[in-house]
């Protein structure tokens, strides 16, 4: 079963602030239409904002899904990019990501297992965990694709491997027009607080 909220208008859930009180990042962003001197007043145009979605659940398997929705968002000419932070095996590393349909960039560490144990415990795999994160990061603040996914990433600051408060800033400070989709069986109740839609996947319901 799936459960999903979203947040449709007014302020953001649990604020208690007033409509004129809303940060811009939760604000509808309009622009003036093209310019008509002598004319009328330009009307004002919605512009697209990015949305901000979790899809967690007890179980590690939130993944396929969001992963077959990027595809297909890649398919039709957005700019993507998939980062899972836990996922080994494969020895890729920000050098040796995967390219798919031509605009997917799917990045995993350069470790040979998939990880489990914390951070102070992994060695060398923090490092390779890290560098994923400052990779995703700095595509994140740069507004470079349109589409971001971050897999495992609510699991990689619980085991150590990421800081929370340089996530918040970091999704805090992101581009307007991109969207972002987190998944993965943890996530901090901070970034849940922050998702303009929450998919929660159940089993025995």
């Amino acid at each position: 079963m799936t459960a999903s909220l979203a947040r449709t208008s007014g302020s953001p859930a649990g604020s208690g602030l007033p409509p004129a009180a809303i940060s811009p990042r939760h604000s509808p962003r309009l622009a003036p239409a093209a310019a008509n001197r002598g004319g009328p007043l330009p009307r004002l145009q919605a512009l697209p904002e990015g949305m901000l979605q979790v899809h967690t659940a007890p179980f590690r398997g939130s993944f396929g899904g969001v992963f077959s929705q990027a595809l297909r968002t890649a398919g039709l000419g957005s700019r993507v990019l998939v980062s899972q932070f836990l996922k080994g095996g494969v020895d890729q590393g920000v050098e040796a990501s995967l390219w798919l349909c031509g605009r997917l960039q799917w990045l995993r560490p350069a470790v040979a297992a998939c990880l489990e144990q914390p951070a102070w415990e992994a060695g060398e795999a923090a490092t390779a965990v890290a560098e994923v994160w400052n990779f995703s990061r700095e595509q994140l603040l740069s507004g470079a694709v349109d589409l971001m996914v971050l897999d495992e990433l609510g699991l990689a600051i619980e085991l150590g491997y990421v800081a929370l408060d340089e996530v918040v800033a970091s999704l805090e400070r992101r581009p307007a027009h991109l969207d972002v989709m987190l998944t993965g069986p943890s996530m901090p109740a901070v970034l849940m607080a922050m998702a303009d839609q929450v998919t929660q996947l159940r089993r025995g319901l």
